[in-house]
């Protein structure tokens, strides 16, 4: 028996409740039949037209503040992706027969976003409860006294919610600008590495809370060989970015004295297991040995390096992959592996934000990131990272951090 057809847009209409669509511009771009009913307005009124063009303030009203607080939320929704749930909020609509005429509603809204194919919001989705009957009637058939204590109580209530989330907004905001600042103080560039040319990158998530833990680093070996490592702790914000300092630092101090890139990342699980945050962290470490033209390398949970021939062939560096730090409950050894190399060839390490997307496979981003690097490979590293920012990620930021290492061998 074959799946049943389903007509999405009669769906849509027929829904119960107030449900509109609008462009992130805030443009309507549909609405369902009851927020058409007890909003009051024909879907030729609506379609096409700005939300507040179709609803203006009431200006009989000084103190009135829902077109502000609802502009406010939607706008929320758009930078940030998330769900916007708003406090009881009174917002007046004029009686479309009587010009001049506004009646009083109370409405409880909730604004959602629909995402597209790159991540970017595409559609607002916002749905209200129409509760001015439920207000008025707690004060009894006609309204009276108690409806109007506990209408000035809400209202309160509401504004009180509005200045606590604008309090949080700001502190959010500001944790932002501190973790992206500690960041940059644990991710300089990195120092002469001889005459091979390396270039470094970090592109940070939009979004006021979407500043995570990625990190790259450079560790100079005995034989002026190189270590090359790029991670991604989990989590968001200034702990996220606390948490990767101490890894990098711990993993920079392993790499010196250890045998091979396993048995660093072996000791770095160890430590991971007694700093809060940083389980399940993925890492990738590489020793480059110049005189045997040969990378040795580990992998604790994270996507492959990447090592592009002259030729143009992309080689994934996949052979020693473990799970992530501390994600096992007992400690075991990790793996290596090592490959060879032809002077002139490139090494690109990198983190999940610049290949992984939410609607496609991890598969898919690779192969899109080895296209990327065939067609670049004869470019100057510093050219070549800036290619590989321009083709891989949006134009308009994702939603995860980007870290990424270029070194020509």
């Amino acid at each position: 028996m074959g799946k049943p057809l389903i007509d999405y847009v009669a769906v849509f209409r027929a829904l119960p409740g107030m449900v509109a669509l609008l462009t992130p511009d805030l443009i309507y771009a549909d609405a369902n039949d009851d927020f058409l009913r007890l909003a009051g307005r024909t879907r030729e009124q609506l379609l096409g037209r700005y939300i507040f063009d179709v609803f203006p303030e009431n200006p009989n009203d000084p103190a009135a503040a829902g077109m502000r607080e609802t502009r406010e939320s939607m706008l929320r929704v758009v930078d940030s992706g998330e769900r916007d749930t708003m406090a009881l909020l009174r917002y007046d609509i004029e009686d479309t027969h009587r010009p001049g005429v506004w009646r009083e509603h109370y409405w409880s809204p909730v604004n959602a976003p629909v995402l597209g194919p790159d991540g970017q919001v595409t559609l607002v989705v916002h749905r209200v409860e129409e509760v001015t009957e439920l207000i008025h009637a707690r004060g009894g058939p006609n309204g009276g006294a108690r409806a109007r204590v506990l209408e000035a109580e809400l209202y309160t209530r509401a504004r009180e919610l509005q200045e606590v989330n604008e309090r949080l907004r700001q502190a959010h905001a500001h944790e932002r600008e501190v973790a992206l600042a500690l960041q940059a103080a644990m991710l300089p560039a990195p120092g002469p590495t001889g005459p091979h040319a390396t270039a470094v990158r970090y592109r940070p998530a939009v979004g006021a809370l979407n500043v995570c833990g990625d990190w790259y680093d450079l560790v100079d070996l005995p034989g002026d060989n190189l270590a090359i490592a790029v991670g991604d702790v989990v989590g968001h914000g200034l702990a996220a970015a606390c948490t990767m300092g101490q890894l990098r630092s711990a993993l920079s101090a392993a790499c010196r004295v250890a045998d091979g890139p396993a048995q660093a990342l072996e000791a770095l699980g160890l430590y991971a297991r007694f700093v809060e945050g940083a389980e399940a962290t993925t890492v990738v470490t590489t020793f480059v040995d110049w005189d045997s033209h040969t990378i040795t390398y580990s992998c604790a949970g994270h996507p492959p390096p990447a090592l592009v021939h002259d030729d143009g062939t992309v080689t994934f560096l996949d052979q020693a992959t473990d799970p992530p730090l501390a994600a096992r409950p007992e400690h075991l050894p990790r793996p290596q592996a090592r490959t060879g190399f032809s002077e002139g060839a490139t090494l690109v390490l990198y983190t999940d934000g610049l290949i992984e997307r939410r609607d496609e496979d991890i598969y898919t981003g690779l192969a899109r990131l080895a296209d990327s690097l065939a067609h670049h490979r004869h470019s100057a590293p510093e050219a070549l990272a800036d290619a590989l920012l321009t083709d891989l990620l949006p134009a308009t930021g994702t939603t995860d951090d980007t870290a990424l290492v270029v070194l020509r061998l």
